[in-house]
């Protein structure tokens, strides 16, 4: 009888050492999801339109004006000219987006650069943006600062920009942004067919 009670005591503390052994793995495991979960940011994929408030219509007062009676040199054509950048340039930004850690495709349009390495720069929805043809809305440019890193790009270079997304207005040469994305990661896109 004594053989059997210290075969049952022993398969007891074999059930709980392997009872202690699953739940500390399971414990690591959850830790470790944890942590990776910290070190690695979600970026939730960002479409452009996202960037324009849902109310938002810049055509609106200019739908019934008659632009396509004027002539480019009419003094009228340029006084609405200049009324319309003047709107795109204030045009509002979506401010539920401030803060949030997204990922982002669009052109490079060079700010500085240092051989060819670019620490600021803009984020532009189309090519040819800012360079070609003029600016589009500031809630369509977004400012991507690389802080100490460069990073290694060329103009209307196609990119992925992954970081945190500000609503902060700021004014360059090629345009007013409306959007700074704090950058975190810079990754070239391939485009089909080029």
């Amino acid at each position: 009888m004594g053989g059997w009670l210290a075969a049952a005591a022993c398969v007891a503390v074999l059930a709980v050492l392997a009872g202690s052994a699953r739940w500390l793995s399971n414990d690591y495991e959850r830790q470790t999801a944890h942590e990776r979960s910290q070190a690695q940011p979600q970026y939730a994929e960002l479409p452009w339109q996202e960037l324009i408030p849902k109310d938002w219509d810049p055509l609106r007062r200019y739908r019934d004006a008659g632009v396509d009676r004027l002539a480019d040199t009419d003094p009228a054509a340029i006084e609405l000219a200049r009324h319309m950048r003047e709107a795109w340039d204030n045009a509002p930004t979506n401010r539920a987006l401030d803060g949030a850690l997204v990922r982002l495709s669009g052109y490079v349009v060079p700010l500085d650069m240092d051989r060819n390495d670019m620490r600021t720069f803009l984020l532009v929805p189309y090519f040819g943006a800012c360079i070609h043809v003029p600016a589009p809305a500031a809630n369509q440019l977004v400012l991507v600062q690389m802080g100490a890193q460069a990073v290694p790009l060329r103009s209307m270079d196609t990119v992925w920009v992954s970081g945190r997304l500000r609503t902060a207005r700021s004014g360059s040469a090629m345009g007013v942004s409306g959007y700074a994305l704090e950058a975190h990661h810079v990754q070239r896109r391939s485009i089909p067919g080029r």
